[in-house]
């Protein structure tokens, strides 16, 4: 009988994909946020405290698994930028 292991596909893709809308939107989205966990984790030992912290806990080290995870448990959300800004600019 085959075991399971927490993966990176957990939590699925597909969940994921359904909260940020398209594949490009996910890696942009998850690749921001794991560089913001990354740089908490990096300024900790400096006291700044300038970082959000990650909101959730997990028992995954990285800040990309990190940030799947606050995405499936709708800790954080994408911010779109509207189609008027877009016309407005051009």
């Amino acid at each position: 009988m085959a075991e399971l292991y927490n993966t990176m596909t957990s939590p699925k893709i597909e969940g994921l994909l359904e909260r940020a809308g398209s594949k490009f939107s996910l890696c942009t989205f998850a690749s921001t946020r794991a560089r913001e966990i990354n740089s908490y984790f990096g300024q900790l030992g400096d006291g700044l405290g300038n970082k959000i912290p990650p909101q959730v806990t997990s028992v995954a080290r990285k800040p990309l698994s990190i940030a799947f995870e606050e995405i499936a448990a709708d800790k954080i959300v994408p911010v779109r930028g509207s189609s008027d800004t877009a016309d407005d600019a051009a």
